[in-house]
Order: structure tokens, then sequence, then C-alpha cells
């Protein structure tokens, strides 16, 4: 196939690649919990993990899976899961001057690795598709290379995630499948050294205030980053001299 054997050798694959490797933590985390929430929901691990090579969907596995335990006719599954990636029907759309160069079957496997950040990425560095081949290429290149980051950081959190819930204790439940979601949106958010001084901060703070009660630690937490972060922030402010002043 032409865009697994021919554009990984493009140098924007590299860059697409690296790219996407510091979001890769938070889809990895992500893919983790919806793994453990689809077992805990007692799809199974080899329905589920079926259910993660064919869907590949997080949004829609999420949506879907308590329909599907309840035995919910096909039709309102099918819908539900439709209404949920109604979005890559807009992404298709946008991509689609990137790539109508390619065969029908190309097309396809781009379109079932393509996912919301990789296409975010790729869109935010060519806003506009290329005039020439070699520039499509180097366009599709890119989002290639943050497709397979994507892919296979979301596979190897789902298929560890399942391999996992056997050890999980059933109490736990979707509740700590909701912790993991937490985690997962934390990683994708902390993408500079201020941030993540601030999760660093709050989470030391929120373990040593643990014992507090109603829940105060999660507010001494959120107050400790806060402060230090607006302290760490100020020292990055260049001091402004009044020119005036030497007049």
């Amino acid at each position: 196939m032409k865009i697994g054997l021919h554009l990984r050798h493009n140098p924007h694959f590299k860059k697409g690649a690296k790219d996407m490797m510091s979001l890769a933590p938070g889809i990895f985390a992500w893919g983790l919990m919806t793994a453990v929430a689809m077992v805990n929901s007692g799809l199974g691990i080899w329905t589920s993990s079926l259910m993660t090579l064919t869907v590949f969907a997080g949004s829609a596995q999420l949506a879907t899976t308590p329909l599907i335990m309840a035995h919910a006719p096909m039709w309102v599954v099918l819908a539900t899961a439709t209404c949920v990636n109604l979005r890559f029907v807009v992404f298709s759309i946008h991509l689609r001057p990137y790539m109508m160069h390619l065969s029908l079957k190309d097309r396809l496997f781009t379109g079932y690795l393509t996912g919301d950040l990789s296409y975010v990425l790729t869109v935010s560095k060519f806003p506009q598709a290329s005039e020439t081949l070699e520039g499509k290429n180097e366009q599709l290149a890119y989002l290639m290379g943050t497709n397979w980051i994507n892919w296979l950081s979301w596979m190897s959190g789902s298929f560890i995630g399942i391999g996992l819930t056997a050890y999980i204790p059933i109490e736990w439940g979707l509740g700590f499948a909701g912790v993991l979601a937490l985690v997962g949106m934390t990683c994708i958010l902390v993408n500079n050294w201020l941030k993540l001084l601030g999760a660093v901060v709050s989470s030391i703070a929120a373990i040593a205030t643990y014992a507090l009660p109603l829940k105060l630690n999660i507010v001494v937490a959120i107050a400790c980053a806060v402060m230090l972060c607006l302290l760490a922030e100020s020292f990055k402010k260049p001091v402004i001299i009044d020119k005036t002043l030497h007049h």
C-alpha cells in the first residue's frame, strides 16, 4: 500500500510522528480507560478487543457500550455511533482536497486511521491543500505520521487496559474508568512546563492534605497550584524601563 510503504520515508512523516508524541500519553490513558469501561460493562475480553480494532473511536465505543449491554435495537446503536461521530464528516470534507489523488483503497485506509488530534495537527500545519503532487504527498506524509502514533498509542493503551481489567476489582467499576479519563485529559492538557508544574504541585498538595474533611484537599491543591503558577509566571514577564526617565 502506497501510504504504508512509500510515505513513511518522507521527512514530513517523522515530523508528524514527533508532533503527535507529546499527545501520546493522553491518548494511551484514554484508550486504557475506554477498554476498562467496555470490559467492566460486560462485553468481555474478545468482544472488547474486536470492537477496539474495528471501531477505533473512543467516544463512539463509550456511547454504544451501555446500549449493547442493554440489548438496544441495532438501529439505536448505529444511530448513536453516527451522531457521536458526525464531526468526522466535517473532517472528511475538509481533508478531501488533500487526498483526492489517492486511490479509493488508500483513502478508506487513511479515513480509518485519522482521529481528532491528527486532523487538528495536520490542518494547523497545512491550512490549505497543496496544488502540486509533491506538496500533497508531504502533507499526507505528515498526516500519516500523526495517524500511526495516534493508532499505536490508542491500541497499546486499549489492549493493556483489556489485559489489566482482570486485576482491577469489580467494585471499582466505571468510577475507576472515570479517574482514568481525567488522567487522560490531564496528560493531553499538560503541554508546557508551567502546566506541568501546576499538575505536580496540585497532586502533591492533594495527597498531603488528603485527611481534610469535605474533600477540602482538592480546594487546597487548586489554590496551591494557582498561586505557585502565578508566581512562576510573574518571573517570566520582562521588565519594562520607562525611557522618559532618561530625558
